[in-house]
């Protein structure tokens, strides 16, 4: 048996999110079926990050396992051709160890959280970026995305449903940076809790709107309380940029 691993990008759009799920399709059915039309052989492919529904990646890492071996380029092209209209690129293959597994040995990911911040509509960025009309105090939000920083509870910012054994988590990196109207947004961690991003940006965006100030913000961090965030960020915005093994 020969296990592969593969990079992936995606607009997760039309996708319930990566993970197989029986009320739509998602990234990894997508992915299984191509792979089966192209060697003939039934596997599962094993994400290192379980985005959710209307979640992108621009690097998404993936490993399956094939009796066969496979050539680079044929894989590629073949596998491409198969996923078809779907949104889907596999961008690189690589044989690796049996031991490899894409999500227990990332060390590091990073995601992206894209915000426009203009009055007029997106046409361009429409399904790939949060459009906000009113205007946003950078300053603030940076100061607020700051005290993020470290090793935290951050059960305000866990979602209902998050399966993780602990919502103890230590963001590395947290970094808004503006140009004309775009507002990028970068965490790193070694994981993050489910809806972890998107509900951090929600809180930096009241903050940045004025609806909390910076001693509210950190109040509602440091409750530990779900209830009291903020409606997350919508999944449009959200990337899975950069995983690091």
């Amino acid at each position: 048996m020969n296990r592969y691993k593969i990079k992936i990008e995606y607009d997760g759009t039309p996708f319930v999110g990566w993970q197989f799920q029986k009320n739509g399709i998602s990234v990894q059915k997508v992915l299984q079926d191509a792979i089966f039309l192209f060697s003939q052989e039934k596997t599962i492919i094993n994400g290192a990050g379980r985005t959710d529904s209307g979640v992108h990646a621009e690097e998404q890492i993936a490993h399956f396992d094939l009796k066969k071996k496979i050539e680079k380029k044929k894989f590629i092209k073949g596998i491409n051709k198969y996923i078809g209209s779907h949104p889907v690129s596999v961008l690189e293959v690589k044989k690796v160890s049996r031991k490899f597994h894409s999500r227990y040995d990332a060390k590091q990911r990073k995601y992206r959280y894209i915000i426009v911040n203009r009055s007029s509509r997106l046409s361009l960025l429409k399904n790939k970026a949060w459009h906000i009309s009113k205007n946003l105090n950078i300053s603030k939000m940076k100061k607020g995305s700051s005290m993020l920083l470290g090793t935290h509870d951050f059960s305000t910012f866990r979602s209902s449903s998050c399966s993780a054994n602990s919502p103890i988590k230590t963001l590395k990196k947290a970094k808004i940076k503006k140009r004309d109207d775009k507002i990028t947004i970068d965490f790193i961690s070694k994981s993050f809790l489910q809806q972890q991003v998107r509900s951090m940006v929600g809180c930096l965006k009241y903050l940045g709107e004025g609806k909390w100030s910076l001693k509210k913000f950190k109040k509602v961090f440091l409750s530990k309380t779900r209830s009291n965030c903020a409606p997350p960020a919508p999944a449009q915005g959200l990337y899975l940029s950069k995983i690091k093994y």
